[in-house]
């Protein structure tokens, strides 16, 4: 079992930044890799950023390429989603997730993930 609890959430003005963590305690050595996901009022959740915790390897979406940047911290297991050039179309509640099955290529799906955050939100004030 690997446990995960976000924090860093808030409201912030347009073009502000923020710095989201995810603490991972349990079974963290089994982490392939983890990911970001975020879910906007009316829409279904979506990638936002992924890492390998081995090697750190990276990949984000589209949307936040350019103005968001994962990364980790193995010694303190703690992931990290650094957020700048804030829009308010970024508001979200914002997801951690952990994948323990390797399969880093289907990293970009919540299907992919075994454990999850209870989320923090992130709200940018126009």
């Amino acid at each position: 079992q690997v446990q995960l609890v976000e924090s860093g959430g808030g409201l912030v003005q347009a073009g502000g930044s923020l710095r989201l963590s995810c603490a991972a305690s349990g079974r963290t050595n089994i982490m392939n890799h983890m990911g970001w996901f975020r879910q906007a009022p009316g829409k279904e959740r979506e990638f936002a950023a992924g890492i390998r915790w081995s090697g750190g390897h990276t990949d984000d979406a589209d949307s936040v390429k350019g103005r968001f940047a994962v990364s980790r911290d193995n010694a303190k297991n703690t992931l990290y989603l650094q957020m700048n050039s804030l829009k308010p179309e970024d508001t979200a509640v914002y997801y951690c997730a952990a994948n323990v099955r390797g399969t880093w290529t289907l990293h970009d799906r919540q299907s992919n993930y075994d454990y999850w955050g209870q989320g923090t939100q992130v709200t940018v004030s126009s």
